[in-house]
């Protein structure tokens, strides 16, 4: 029975990329001008949001988010979650109506027509570099000065298919504190289940999000780097956790 599901799951990954691309040529003359100046790019942001639930749509998948705390308008913060699945990015701009800015592997602007535009708006880092590392706090300390916020997947990467959640760095914990704006944890807790990185896996469901009650970073200093890092995985996980556990007791 499960043979018979490969092709079906083949064409469902084909049929999620020509999503991310439709509407990126739909829409490329306002995307287009909506990157020309730095300060249209609240503009860009909204063109992002359509574009993220016209793939979640397209994909089958509804979307249920639960607050225990609400951003609010015109306010920085650095959004952190777990990081398990290409939906993760779509997933992340529906969930958040404040305009932010990604940090991400530089890898992803080798992608066609998507990389284009994810390297003219995101902050793009080569893990492997210090300099291009050291160029990210630059970089983004502008972006949160011009009344933006950030939004970093912590660990770094898409995590071993078996682990709940890796271990975070520190560069996201680093720059809340430097520029002294919370940290607001999201746990996405089914992303891994309908769209994970094993091809032949997934399917349209519901896929819900926790927006955790922030976590202050006022007062503190870089010495409190790691105890924060930990704070904010801890939140996440303990998560994550309690989701596996109903789903085994089910």
């Amino acid at each position: 029975m499960k043979v018979l599901k490969y092709p079906l799951w083949i064409l469902y990954r084909i049929w999620f990329y020509i999503l991310v691309a439709l509407p990126i040529i739909l829409l490329l003359p306002a995307l287009l001008i909506s990157i020309s100046k730095d300060s249209w790019y609240p503009f860009f942001f909204k063109l992002a949001r359509i574009w993220a639930k016209f793939i979640l749509i397209g994909m089958g998948f509804k979307w249920k988010i639960d607050y225990e705390q609400i951003p609010e308008r015109n306010k920085s913060y650095m959004f952190i979650a777990n990081h398990t699945s290409m939906i993760d990015i779509m997933l992340m701009l529906v969930s958040i109506r404040n305009p932010f800015v990604f940090i991400g592997k530089k890898e992803l602007a080798k992608i066609p027509l998507f990389g284009y535009f994810y390297k003219k708006t995101c902050i793009l880092v080569d893990r492997s570099s210090a300099k291009s590392r050291q160029s990210v706090f630059l970089r983004a300390q502008r972006k949160l000065q011009s009344g933006l916020s950030i939004c970093i997947f912590p660990e770094g990467g898409v995590p071993e298919e078996h682990l709940v959640l890796d271990e975070f760095k520190d560069g996201a914990f680093r720059l809340a504190i430097n520029h002294q704006i919370p940290i607001v944890p999201l746990s996405f807790m089914d992303n891994k289940k309908r769209f994970s990185y094993n091809f032949f896996s997934g399917g349209p469901g519901i896929m819900r999000v926790m927006i955790h009650k922030f976590i202050q970073t006022k007062g503190l200093n870089i010495e409190d780097t790691k105890k924060l890092n930990e704070q904010s995985r801890s939140i996440i996980l303990n998560q994550l956790l309690q989701v596996n556990k109903k789903a085994i007791l089910k």
